[in-house]
C-alpha cells in the first residue's frame, strides 16, 4: 500500500485513501518529536491504533504505551488512575501506582479526555507545564517524562466555550492536533478493510474465505457507517459466523447491521 515511509510493520490501519494518507503522513511527521498530540474523530475511526502508531515511531517506543480511559471511571477514583495514591492505613488503601508514572519515559494515552473533572482538568495541566505532580494522599511530588496524546470524538472547541474544558489545556493538548476521518468520509478502503477483517477473523475462527461477493461489498460501500470502522469490523465477523463456505455470506450480516440501526 502507498503508505509514507517509516510506518511500523505491525501497522494495522488499513486504506489507501487521501483522507488516511493525510493523517499518516501527518502521524509520521510528529512521532519523532515529543509535541503533545490531540486525536478528534468520531468514536469507531481508529483513535487508539494511530496514537499506538506515534508511539511506535517515536524515540520512546522501547519504553511503555499506558493508556487510561477517563469516562471509565468516577472522579475519585480516575484521580487514583491517573495521579496514582500513597499507602493509607487509616482507610486500608494499599499504594496505588498511577498511569503516569508507569508511562514515565513513555507514552501515555487518555482516551475521551472531555470527561476529565475540573480538578483533575488543573492537574493534569500542572503535569505538563512542569512534569511533576502529587500522588494522592502525599505531600511529595513526583516528577515524569511522559509524552501525552489524547482522545475525544467531541468538539472540545466547544467545551471550552461552554465552560466545561480549561481552555488553557485545551491549548496544552492541541499542539499537535489530527482529525481522524469518518469511513464515510474514505469510502475507497471498504474493500481494503474487508478483506483485511475477513481473514483476520477467519484465521481466528478456523475458517477459510476464498471469495467475497463484488455485490456485498458494493453494498458495503454504500452504508454511511455510523459506527465507523469498528462497526464494520463487526458485521465483517457477524458474516463469517454466518457462512458455510469458502465464500463470506454478506448478506446476512448487512440485514442485521442496517436493522439494528433501525
Amino acid at each position: 500500500m502507498g503508505y509514507p515511509p517509516g510506518l511500523p510493520s505491525d501497522f494495522e490501519i488499513v486504506g489507501e485513501s487521501p483522507a488516511l494518507k493525510r493523517v499518516l503522513t501527518l502521524a509520521r511527521t510528529v512521532a519523532p518529536s515529543d509535541a503533545t498530540i490531540l486525536i478528534q474523530g468520531e468514536s469507531g475511526t481508529g483513535k487508539e491504533l494511530i496514537a499506538r502508531a506515534i508511539h511506535r515511531m517515536s524515540l520512546r517506543r522501547k519504553a511503555s504505551f499506558i493508556k487510561l480511559n477517563c469516562a471509565a471511571s468516577p472522579g475519585n477514583f480516575l484521580e487514583r488512575e491517573l495521579f496514582g495514591s500513597e499507602r493509607s492505613y487509616s482507610i486500608a488503601v494499599s499504594e496505588i501506582v498511577g498511569r503516569l508514572e508507569m508511562a514515565d519515559r513513555g507514552t501515555l494515552f487518555l482516551e475521551e479526555i472531555e470527561t476529565l473533572p475540573p480538578k483533575l482538568q488543573l492537574k493534569l495541566l500542572r503535569v505538563l507545564q512542569d512534569g511533576e505532580f502529587k500522588k494522592v494522599g502525599s505531600n511529595q511530588t513526583t516528577r515524569v517524562d511522559v509524552r501525552l496524546l489524547a482522545a475525544s470524538d467531541q468538539d472540545l472547541t466547544q467545551r471550552v466555550v461552554q465552560r466545561s474544558f480549561r481552555p488553557d489545556l485545551y491549548y496544552r493538548l492541541s499542539v499537535f492536533p489530527i482529525r481522524m476521518p469518518a469511513l464515510r468520509e474514505r469510502r475507497e478502503d471498504i474493500p481494503l478493510l474487508v478483506n483485511y477483517f475477513a481473514q483476520k477473523h477467519a484465521r481466528r475462527l478456523n475458517k477459510t474465505i476464498e471469495t467475497i461477493s463484488a455485490e456485498g461489498v458494493h453494498a458495503l460501500a454504500a452504508w454511511d457507517w455510523p459506527g465507523n470502522i469498528r462497526e464494520l469490523e463487526n458485521l465483517i465477523e457477524q458474516s463469517l459466523i454466518y457462512s458455510k463456505g469458502p465464500v463470506l455470506d454478506l448478506a446476512r450480516g448487512i440485514a442485521r447491521s442496517k436493522k439494528s440501526a433501525g
